[in-house]
This record gives C-alpha cells, sequence and structure tokens, in this order.
C-alpha cells in the first residue's frame, strides 16, 4: 500500500513537502509530554512526531489511513484511535492535559476550534494548519477579519501566525493557500466575569458585526450601563478581548 486516496467528504488535502511537516512539528514546545495529532493520513507529521520524546496519540477516522500507517509505522498501532475528532469525550479518552497537532480538514476546522476552546484546560498548546483565511482570523486583534472564534480563544491562549503554505505542496492541491499558527495557553484560569455570558455576548455581538454594538445588544439593555464609555459605538471587530469582559461584567450587575 503505497498512497493513501485523498477523499473529498474528509476534505484531505495530503501535505508532500517534508521540510515544512518538520517545521510544523518543531513548532511543538519542548515541555510538551502528551501530543494527539488529528488526521494524520499517510503520517507525514507522524514522522518527525515519533522521533520526539513524547506520549504520542493520533486521532484518525479513515480506514484506509489506519491501514497505511499501521502498515508503514507498526509500532503506532495501540496509539491509533480510530474516531471522529469532533465526538470524542476528550478528558475520558485523553485523560490528562495535551497539546494539539495536525493539518486540519478545512471544513471541520472551525469545529476543532470551537473544541479547543470547550476543552481550554485539558489543551495546553495548538499547532495547526488551517485555511489562511481562517488563521488570520484567529490571530486577529481588529478590524473585518476578527470573529468569534478570535475573541474567544484569545482570552484564554497567546497566538501566533507562523508562516504561510502554498498550495502545490499537497496532493490534491486546495484551492487557497493555507496558514500554520499556535496557540499557547495563557495564564488566564478563569475570566473575571460569567463565561457562559462572555460567550453570548461575543456571540450576539458578531453575528450581526455590521451594527454597532448599541444595537446589536439592544436586547440586553445596556444603553445607560454603558453611557461612560464609547464602547455601545464601536462593532463587534473593533473591540478587544478585555471590552468583552468590561461589557459583560456590566450586563451581570445590572442583572443583580
Amino acid at each position: 500500500m503505497n498512497k493513501v486516496r485523498a477523499k473529498k467528504y474528509l476534505g484531505q488535502h495530503f501535505l508532500n513537502d517534508e521540510t515544512i511537516a518538520k517545521a510544523i512539528t518543531d513548532l511543538l514546545s519542548k515541555d510538551a509530554k502528551k501530543v494527539v495529532e488529528v488526521g494524520p493520513g499517510m503520517g507525514v507529521l507522524t514522522k518527525f512526531l515519533i522521533l520526539k520524546n513524547i506520549d504520542l496519540k493520533l486521532v484518525e477516522i479513515d480506514k484506509e489511513s489506519i491501514l497505511y500507517l499501521m502498515l508503514h509505522y507498526p509500532q503506532l498501532e495501540k496509539q491509533i484511535i480510530e474516531a471522529d475528532f469532533l465526538k470524542l469525550n476528550l478528558p475520558e479518552e485523553i485523560g490528562e492535559q495535551f497539546a494539539l497537532i495536525g493539518n486540519f480538514p478545512y471544513n471541520i476546522s472551525s469545529q476543532i476550534l470551537f473544541i479547543v476552546f470547550e476543552n481550554k484546560d485539558l489543551i495546553s498548546e495548538v499547532i495547526g494548519m488551517f485555511q489562511k483565511e481562517v488563521a488570520e482570523r484567529i490571530v486577529a486583534k481588529k478590524g473585518k477579519q476578527r470573529g468569534i472564534l478570535s475573541v474567544l480563544l484569545q482570552a484564554y491562549y497567546d497566538i501566533e501566525y507562523c508562516f504561510t503554505v502554498n498550495e502545490d505542496v499537497f496532493s490534491p492541491p486546495p484551492k487557497v493557500k493555507s496558514g500554520v499558527i499556535k496557540l499557547s495557553r495563557n495564564k488566564v484560569k478563569q475570566l473575571p466575569c460569567d463565561e457562559k455570558l462572555f460567550k453570548q455576548i461575543v456571540k450576539v455581538g458578531f453575528n450581526q458585526r455590521r451594527k454597532t454594538l448599541r444595537n446589536a445588544l439592544k436586547s440586553f439593555s445596556l444603553e445607560s450601563a454603558l453611557a461612560h464609555t464609547d464602547l455601545l459605538r464601536k462593532r463587534a471587530e473593533e473591540l478587544s478581548v478585555e471590552d468583552f469582559i468590561t461589557i459583560t461584567k456590566i450586563c451581570q450587575n445590572k442583572e443583580k
């Protein structure tokens, strides 16, 4: 078995440049002891991960890829988890803090990042390849690229854009460029506000991103409480994590 057939429904684009693969795996922190790779495919990242002193788990849904990995990396047989990462119970399956790495399928990359947010106390870092536009959105501190995930993830992770990857190093080549980013868990254990309400306000703000927050957050009746600031005159994309925390705290105090 020389190759795995790329499956469109799984969003598979196999990276075939080993220099780039090594550069991605080299982004792992030295203190990363447990690492989970999502969608290893034919093992282009795996090849370099197994050279590191880490406890490695591979999560793969494609049976053909699993067979390929077992043939070429028989030592990893017991470390392969045949599952849909999006449906995996991470606390139960992995059980301890780990780093997440992968050439993530474009069609589920945002869902993977929402899972990272929900498991932020379990996932110490993420090194991932995404569609370039998505990678830039996660890193963006302000402007039209900024979105819900930008704010939610930046509240708990330090995020850096590492490098761009061209289309011609994949098989089959995607129609867009890719971007590699790294998320490192910061020291925030808990926000100084209600996280559930924070998340709700961020989502409402960006779901009506063309409106100023005065209109987007109308249902929260914050007009008088925020009259001393200019926050309501701004759009969600102009606000920092701290601004959203301020709004959430004011909303909490208003409800008391």
